[in-house]
């Protein structure tokens, strides 16, 4: 069986253009959904954080009418409740590539505090790429992309990838408040950024790595890079 690390962010609010603090974190049904998928296989999940600290989900991901229905949220917090490696997560800066078959980045705002801008996040993503082992990023934590430029250039330039899109982040009210968008600095960075309808599933896979573009394409990302696990 495999081991995969999943490296999450450590914030709890997004810093917005005005200096305001967004609460925020990582958004659940993108844990849930690959650890429920990978454990459910046999497989191993070990939680890395900046600094090791406990992530902290976004409550809105829990609320019924973002989640789908009551019985989804109420799922998928006993998931959380139940899963012990949120509760003891490693490092980022102690995470060695060559102990994991794969890497999973899952997404909400939270990396658009932290990761962006994390050098250990970007010095293991430059290796995972390098290294052919699956490299899975879903919905906004694509922008950890950004922490691997070197002198300006990223190895993930001309890569195939998706992420949580403009037009998603206008629907939640988001776009006009935030310093930036996902979207439009990985388009700044020469990925090849393709897009899918809001709110449904769509990745890209490109070599050995998977991009999922939103929540609800966290499972099927999941689904496609366990194919390279078996």
């Amino acid at each position: 069986m495999a081991k995969i690390l999943f490296v999450m962010t450590g914030a709890s609010y997004w810093t917005l253009a005005d200096g305001t603090r967004h609460p925020t974190g990582y958004w659940a049904e993108e844990f849930v959904a690959p650890y429920t998928e990978l454990t459910g296989a046999g497989h191993e999940v070990v939680v890395a954080s900046p600094g090791g600290v406990v992530p902290h989900v976004d409550v809105m991901s829990l609320r019924p009418s973002m989640a789908g229905s009551e019985e989804i949220a109420r799922e998928l917090e006993d998931i959380l409740l139940s899963a012990e490696e949120l509760r003891r997560p490693i490092e980022l800066a102690d995470a060695r590539l060559e102990d994991y078959d794969a890497v999973y980045y899952p997404g909400g705002h939270g990396p658009m505090e932290d990761l962006w801008q994390d050098a250990d996040s970007g010095r293991l993503l430059i290796a995972a790429l390098a290294s052919g082992k699956p490299l899975a990023i879903v919905c906004h934590a694509p922008v950890a992309i950004m922490a691997t430029r070197q002198h300006g250039v990223s190895p993930f330039a001309g890569y195939g990838v998706t992420a949580y899109t403009n037009d998603e982040e206008d629907a939640v009210g988001l776009r006009a408040k935030a310093r930036w968008t996902a979207e439009d600095e990985l388009v700044k960075m020469g990925v090849d950024f393709t897009r899918g309808e809001i709110w449904q599933p769509y990745t890209v896979v490109d070599r050995n790595l998977f991009t999922g573009q939103n929540p609800a394409s966290a499972a099927p990302l999941a689904r496609e890079f366990m194919k390279e696990l078996s």
